[in-house]
């Protein structure tokens, strides 16, 4: 094992983290490096970074060298096949052991003491300067951090550590722990050869967050790619718990572009469980123990660990360190960031910060996604979702890595939670399940890079699921991912996103489900057609809105627990309406932007507002509900203006707190211009007033009134939006929901296609938008080719038809001698972006 010269002068042996940046990684480590550059390069920009030095790469080659430890360790490692779990474990310990029963040279230790002095000479954090600083003691191999491999928490790290003789010997540890088993077979795999890397050793002042929270940042989405979101988690206490994935912390994800413009874009708010804290000191029998666990209090899970200010500054720091990364890589780098908040002073900080490894490297060049139905598959349990993937196997409940003699090639793994020991299971798994951890956990990330379907957070993982039982993972049906007993079908499409041909008919997009939208975004389109609220209000919210507007009206005492433990932590029981629904608008404009997004509200019908929570106390009963109280009808009168302003209350912040001004909002079934003024009225009256700050309004052109009035329709509303099904149905007068008449439900028929031409034609008169949202273009191309005569600006699909009928409107465009679109609906002039 062939060892470079060692720089004998003490002072080669550590440096301050203020005298190293990205250029020395070879000498102290990507990690230790990385701190360095935060220091020099982000600390004036705001960014605060605890201090500290690093032992540098010629430190542990110096040790090597005269310990002779070089031919030793050769012959321990030479020719292992870290696929035998036996025999890499007894050339684990036998490396380790050789490393630690080897005493430091006697000038590492005096630079380590004089590091360690320097510290503590420039103040401690509690405030008393006579007792010597606590720090953390953390690995920073040369091979870290690097763009084809993370490396991360493949060494250890050592918290609370205190007093120079328990600074060496974890020092002492922290080499010995380049040999770890997970640190030997993770380097095998990637090709990296043992002599080549080398050790640095970082010692950080420890923040104080076991006062307080800590966590994780990631700039870009973990689970789409999507590169215009912060990801944050937080939890109390140190961050280990949060990266190992012992906990299900909180979760934020917020929207870059418009937080680099002064706004407050948090797309989504998720409370974690946070069941347990890390802190400093001896909490059992083990009194040599520096950290250990406790449990967090009721109350205090209920809370986020950290303020929408706090984490909107903590997301503005992680767009700063990735800004600098990526000019100082000539490339964008989404970057993997860790932060604590000192309980002592209340400040933040970066305590490290590297590039992300996974998401950030995938193609882009095709788009895959699993299909799966349940029907009636029972559902074992459930989680946090990890990527969209799905997988089947027999379920391995295990309790410990030494256990992988159980373990057979595409099991499932399901475990309380992972930590880099469980690797040489990942390896044969094709998937892995949790009862514990969050988005960021360990097992989160290593799913991630290995191609593994993983749920993680399940809370119930390991006990609802039977050692040995056939399941199926799945993925594929939003944030939440679901276990179901047995192997369910599923099918996987792959489609190549080439260069798809220019089309004068903006293809836009049907969004129904916000946590979807991350993923769908990654489909070339021109942006939203229609956004549906019923979605977020049936299954995010799940409340009548007048039942939080007047709960005491809501006679059934099940009904109001119901609704009091849905908006707990909230203020006033409305704010929780308010709060879902602009989380779910504003992720799918966020999504798309600055695309425009069409977001048409709330369109229940008066039998299905019922079936929410405290929904019959507020409803009539209606013979026909779909040509009764619905749409711009309930917008003004006094059952339903209070829930019609929460709408608009949600909207406005949207577009003026969170910067999402692409979106236009759009009014449906409004059965006469007259019922169109007291809808724009009453809108204007909760300041959306159509025209100020760019505010445009659509319709839905879906009642023959719509056709007939146009004129006076087009002079009150900015576009139009043809609701082919609605249309049909009340052309025809049939009930599309009835069989008996079903036959007779047919877009083509002449009368409705004479409908929809009128009012092509009397938008294009009146110099406005007009398009259709609706499946009738992507089932019948003869369909989509009269509208494309008729000149329609634009046709929204839902997502599994729209690659496929872009194609066939491109065909039907070019045969008609069609040209590309210049604009957008809306006039945006950023469309198809």
């Amino acid at each position: 094992m062939a060892i470079p010269s060692a720089v004998d002068a003490p002072e080669s042996l550590v440096v301050p983290f203020e005298q190293v940046g990205l250029a020395d990684i070879a000498q102290v480590g990507g990690k230790n490096a990385s701190l360095g550059e935060l220091i020099q390069r982000l600390g004036p920009q705001g960014v605060k970074v605890p201090g500290g030095f690093a032992t540098t790469a010629a430190a542990y080659r110096l040790f090597l060298q005269r310990s002779g430890l070089a031919e030793r360790l050769e012959t321990v490692l030479g020719g292992l096949d870290t696929g035998d779990l036996g025999a890499l474990q007894a050339a684990g310990l036998a490396a380790r052991r050789l490393i630690l029963e080897a005493p430091l040279p006697v000038e590492l230790t005096a630079a380590i003491r004089a590091g360690y002095g320097r510290l503590a000479a420039s103040g401690e954090r509690s405030g008393n300067s006579l007792e010597p600083p606590t720090v953390a003691v953390r690995s920073s191999a040369t091979a870290e951090d690097l763009p084809d491999a993370s490396f991360a928490g493949q060494q250890e790290t050592y918290l609370n550590i205190q007093g120079e003789e328990a600074l060496l010997e974890a020092c002492h540890h922290c080499l010995a722990s380049l040999f770890t088993d997970r640190a030997i077979s993770y380097r095998q795999l990637h090709g990296y050869r043992h002599d080549e890397v080398a050790l640095s050793i970082g010692i950080q002042r420890m923040v104080r967050s076991d006062l307080a929270s800590s966590g994780v940042l990631f700039t870009l989405d973990t689970e789409t790619g999507f590169r215009d979101a912060v990801l944050l988690t937080a939890a109390y206490g140190l961050g280990e718990n949060v990266v190992q994935g012992a906990v299900n912390p909180d979760e934020w994800l917020i929207f870059k572009p418009t937080l680099l413009t002064g706004h407050r874009p948090i797309l989504s708010r998720r409370l974690g469980s946070k069941a347990i804290r890390m802190v400093y000191g001896a909490c059992s029998a083990l009194e040599e123990a520096t950290t250990c666990n406790v449990p967090v209090p009721e109350e205090e899970r209920r809370r986020f660990a950290l303020s929408d200010d706090e984490a909107l500054t903590l997301a503005t720091w992680a767009c700063r360190i990735e800004a600098h990364y990526s000019s100082q890589r000539g490339t964008p780098t989404p970057m993997d960031i860790e932060w604590g908040k000192d309980g002592l002073t209340g400040e933040l900080f970066i305590l490290q910060a590297r590039p992300e490894t996974v998401e950030s490297r995938r193609s882009g060049a095709v788009l895959r996604r699993w299909h799966l139905e349940p029907h009636h598959a029972e559902c074992l349990s459930h989680g946090r979702a990890i990527g969209a993937s799905v997988s089947s196997g027999r379920a391995k409940v295990l309790a410990n890595p030494s256990q992988i003699d159980r373990f057979e090639t595409g099991d499932l793994l399901v475990t309380a939670r992972t930590d880099p020991d469980w690797e040489p299971i990942l390896k044969r798994a094709s998937g892995v399940i949790t009862d514990q951890g969050g988005r960021t956990c360990h097992a989160a990330i290593i799913a991630r890079e290995m191609g593994l379907t993983a749920i993680v957070g399940t809370g119930d993982g390991t006990t609802a699921i039977t050692d040995g039982e056939t399941i199926t993972a799945s993925c594929c049906e939003g944030d939440e991912g679901q276990i179901y007993r047995g192997a369910l079908d599923f099918r996987v499409e792959e489609t190549v996103l080439g260069d798809l041909p220019p089309t004068r008919t903006q293809i836009l997009m049907n969004v129904g489900n916000p946590e979807e939208a991350l993923k769908l975004a990654a489909i070339p389109c021109d942006g939203v057609g229609l956004a549906r609220l019923e979605f977020i209000i049936a299954n995010h919210i799940r409340v009548h809105p007048m039942a939080l507007l007047a709960p005491e009206q809501v006679e059934d005492p099940g009904e109001r627990q119901a609704i009091a433990e849905l908006t707990r932590g909230y203020e006033h029981p409305a704010d929780y309406y308010v709060d879902l629904l602009c989380q779910g608008m504003a992720r799918i404009a966020a999504a798309f932007h600055p695309r425009p997004v069409i977001l048409r509200f709330s369109d229940f019908k008066s039998n299905e507002y019922a079936n929410l929570l405290g929904g019959r106390w507020f409803e009539p009963v209606e013979e026909n509900p779909m040509l009764g109280w619905r749409g711009a009808s309930r917008y003004g009168s006094p059952g339903f203006k209070e829930a019609f302003a929460l709408e608009c209350q949600a909207l406005r912040s949207v577009r003026e707190a969170m910067g999402l001004d692409q979106v236009i909002p759009m009014v449906p079934f409004c059965r006469t211009p007259e019922e169109a003024d007291r809808v724009l009225a009453e809108m204007a009256r909760h300041g959306l007033e159509r025209g100020r700050a760019g505010l445009q309004v659509y319709v839905m052109c879906e009642l023959p009134s719509n056709v007939i009035a146009i004129d006076a329709f087009a002079q009150r509303f900015d576009g139009f939006s043809i609701g082919s099904n609605d249309l049909t149905q009340l052309t025809l007068g049939l009930d599309r929901d009835s069989a008996l008449v079903a036959d007779l439900f047919d877009e083509r028929h002449p009368a409705v296609t004479e409908l929809i031409r009128l009012a092509i034609r009397g938008a294009k008169r009146n110099g406005r938008k007009i398009g259709i949202c609706g499946q009738a273009p992507s089932d019948y191309p003869e369909f989509a080719r009269f509208l494309i005569e008729e000149g329609i600006d634009s046709i929204s699909l839902n997502p599994d038809v729209l690659l496929a009928t872009r194609l066939s409107v491109a065909a039907i465009e070019g045969e008609l001698g069609g040209t590309a679109a210049t604009g957008a609906p809306g006039g945006s002039p950023n469309a198809g972006r």
